[in-house]
């Protein structure tokens, strides 16, 4: 049988899960007035007045955690993001973007989903804002994919390799889906979904375990391959180089007017 603190953890954690915030919090000042060495419920606490935007009594909640367990890296990463976020005048006491973190959003399935660490990363206010669970959005540019948020601010890019093959799938009409799946001082993980895979790839796969190999592969078959005259009226055959070089000229999405400075996170 479960013990009191096991249930009310458990409703705790169900309530972030949801996005019920002030539930969260409610269950784990319960825990900690019962049990006020429970360091995991300090580190709860501190996230979900986090979420709400009380900076205040989320730093005294991680401050605990650290008196308990001095070093602790998940709180002194979360101290550093509260002072990063009032240092930029962040104070709001209403969360705008609260969602739900659906349990099975980060399932992976493979050849379909990949986490990807960003490179260059974006402006250090930004990224103290970004959220476990946020949806983000993948954006052409040049000879990179660029990581945005919902109201088109910069993130971070993909890396060489994923870039220049999500390229030719975006091209192709492959549609995405991508969240925040960690951050901490220097990294900035995404999670991409394939949703929708677009007929001029659909012999491929978005994230396949070599992905120089296969890329090579895709380009020889391509070459090799024989158009056949009826599918070729209803739809051209991919030309990777040239769905490439379109890519670099053309963006997919509308031009931001944003300024993409890009600091380090030094979080």
């Amino acid at each position: 049988m479960k013990s009191f603190v096991e249930i009310l953890k458990n409703q705790a954690i169900e309530a972030a899960m949801s996005g019920d915030w002030r539930r969260a919090i409610n269950f784990n000042k319960k825990i900690v007035a019962e049990f006020p060495d429970d360091l995991g419920s300090y580190l709860r606490l501190g996230f979900a007045l986090i979420q709400l935007g009380d900076l205040s009594k989320a730093r005294k909640a991680y401050l605990k955690a650290i008196e308990i367990q001095p070093g602790n890296q998940i709180a002194l990463n979360n101290l550093d993001k509260i002072r990063i976020l009032k240092k930029r005048g962040y104070v709001t006491h209403k969360q705008k973007d609260n969602f739900s973190l659906d349990p099975n959003m980060f399932v992976e399935i493979p050849e379909k989903t990949r986490v990807v660490s960003l490179i260059n990363l974006g402006q250090i206010s930004i990224l103290a804002k970004l959220k476990v669970g946020q949806n983000v959005y993948l954006k052409i540019k040049k000879r990179k994919v660029e990581v945005r948020t919902a109201s088109d601010e910069y993130i971070g890019a993909l890396p060489d390799d994923i870039s220049k093959r999500l390229i030719l799938f975006i091209k192709a009409k492959t549609q995405y889906i991508s969240f925040i799946k960690e951050v901490t001082k220097r990294n900035v993980g995404v999670f991409i979904k394939e949703e929708k895979r677009g007929r001029k790839v659909k012999h491929y796969s978005s994230f396949p375990k070599n992905l120089q190999e296969d890329m090579k592969i895709m380009i020889t078959e391509e070459e090799a391959a024989e158009p056949d005259e009826e599918t070729e009226k209803e739809e051209s055959s991919l030309d990777l180089e040239e769905l490439a070089k379109e890519a670099e000229e053309k963006e997919c999405y509308p031009e931001s007017t944003l300024d993409e400075e890009k600091d380090d996170f030094e979080e």
